[in-house]
């Protein structure tokens, strides 16, 4: 029974320690509830961005996704199509193909994103409709990448349709340049 006592008396002493403490150190309770409101308000509420600003991240945002497909298409699509690493026979074609399905994925994935982008800015949305129906059409070319099914016509669509998203964003002031993804980003996805 001693044991039981002594607990309880230590965690009585505690807790008058702890409330004696903060009523000693607080100014009062309701200008610091005030205080912690005002706070919670201000990080809440979102502050307003001009339309300049959205155009300028959606530019910024769809040339960094467009990039990212683009150079991860160029680094394990075309590269390899162009070497003839997809041909029956060659070697380490298995591995190409692997990768290169990954880098489908990938592709497709971070065109999905920056057409998202685009349509903060009228004149991108304006120069990526035409190919979103295109972009769509990739869906399925990563499988077949990886199986080797018609590898050659994957690699060709992914190379024209890359193309055409980086024609569109120089035509509408956003230049798309090759930015090889990591390791990490390829087999993340983002």
């Amino acid at each position: 029974m001693p044991v039981p006592i002594r607990r309880l008396f230590v965690a009585l002493t505690l807790c008058c320690a702890l409330l004696a403490t903060a009523t000693a150190c607080g100014n009062s309770g309701t200008d610091a509830a005030q205080d912690t409101a005002a706070v919670v308000a201000a990080a809440d509420s979102p502050s307003p961005t001009s339309s300049a600003e959205r155009q300028k991240f959606a530019k910024a945002r769809f040339v960094a996704n467009a990039g990212l497909a683009a150079g991860a298409t160029y680094q394990w699509i075309v590269k390899p199509w162009k070497a003839g690493k997809f041909k029956k026979g060659t070697k380490g074609r298995k591995f190409a193909l692997v990768k290169a399905g990954l880098a489908g994925a990938f592709a497709y994935n971070r065109l999905k994103a920056a057409t998202r982008n685009a349509q903060g800015d009228p004149t991108l949305s304006k120069a990526l409709a035409p190919l979103s129906s295109g972009i769509d059409a990739l869906k399925d070319l990563p499988s077949k990448l990886r199986k080797g099914d018609s590898a050659d016509d994957a690699a060709g669509s992914f190379d024209d349709i890359i193309n055409k998203v980086k024609d569109a964003g120089k035509s509408a002031g956003a230049e798309v340049t090759n930015q090889v993804p990591s390791a990490g980003q390829l087999a993340g996805g983002s």
